[in-house]
């Protein structure tokens, strides 16, 4: 019997390592491709690692275009990701906090209207959203990448925070009611330090979703040196001539380091974000 759960653990693991690294070889194969001579990546294609390393690609990649390194482009992404994420979580808690401790006419109304707005695909509101940036002289800048997202849009955010604070008892804010408190101060004091692992959780996606959005900045940034590491990729390949496919796998690798390092070191606030429902006691 007891050679059996062995066995059985043994082919369930060996099953999982299997499917992992099924999953996971297309990421290796073009972390070992950006260490491979640009001419010779795809003739050695189904050969994981290379004859020989080199770091060309890298020198050649974060030189960048027209005189504009790749550390441009990563600055560009760092800022817009930053700004946006501050405002979406920012936005997002205020908003979240509203609907679970306060009462309003039409709360139920615009409850239900987040909800809507959560299950309607971005693209619908792509030409919309264009003319109106393009009314208000946005387009080219990266006003329409920041600015939208101080205003709570995002309603997956708002939802996650909402929910965490649901869980949190309603007598810490009676209680601060009878010592003075109003309800912003509840909000700073009492609630806003409580619901830290799911802003961290809302932090890590929304940073990640702003690193690596692609068309937002395809339809909104119009010069090369303004571009996100998301546009500046594509610049390595040219239809019109050749493609350095090894410079662009080179800084492809670079790209995702921030984002596995935020989720490296803030892992632990992102599963208490999911889980936690409130406080635990």
């Amino acid at each position: 019997m007891k050679s059996k759960k062995i066995a059985g653990k043994i082919v369930y693991h060996l099953l999982v390592g299997i499917g992992a690294f099924i999953m996971v070889y297309p990421l290796l194969w073009m972390v070992m491709s950006s260490f491979k001579e640009t001419n010779t990546i795809f003739t050695t294609a189904g050969q994981l690692i290379p004859k020989r390393f080199t770091l060309e690609n890298y020198q050649n990649g974060w030189r960048g275009f027209g005189k504009v390194s790749f550390g441009t482009f990563f600055k560009n992404s760092f800022f817009i990701a930053a700004l946006a994420t501050f405002g979406t979580i920012l936005s997002s808690a205020f908003v979240a906090y509203s609907f679970s401790r306060c009462r309003f006419f039409g709360k139920k109304l615009l409850f239900a209207a987040m909800l809507v707005s959560m299950m309607l695909p971005a693209q619908v509101l792509m030409i919309p959203q264009y003319l109106w940036y393009q009314k208000l002289g946005w387009v080219g800048t990266y006003l329409p990448l920041i600015v939208p997202y101080c205003f709570a849009i995002q309603g997956f955010f708002v939802y996650l925070i909402m929910n965490f604070i649901n869980g949190i008892p309603t007598e810490l804010d009676e209680a601060a009611k009878i010592d003075g408190c109003s309800y912003y101060s509840i909000f700073f004091r009492i609630i806003f330090p409580l619901v830290v692992p799911a802003l961290i959780t809302a932090v890590i996606f929304s940073f990640m979703w702003r690193w690596e959005d692609f068309l937002s900045p395809l339809l909104y940034v119009n010069k090369s040196e303004r571009y996100p590491i998301s546009l500046a990729l594509k610049l390595f390949c040219d239809p019109a001539s050749t493609s350095d496919y090894g410079a662009m796998f080179s800084m492809s690798v670079l790209s995702i380091l921030p984002l596995i390092i935020i989720f490296i070191l803030l892992q632990k606030y992102l599963v208490d974000g999911i889980v936690s429902s409130g406080i635990k006691g």
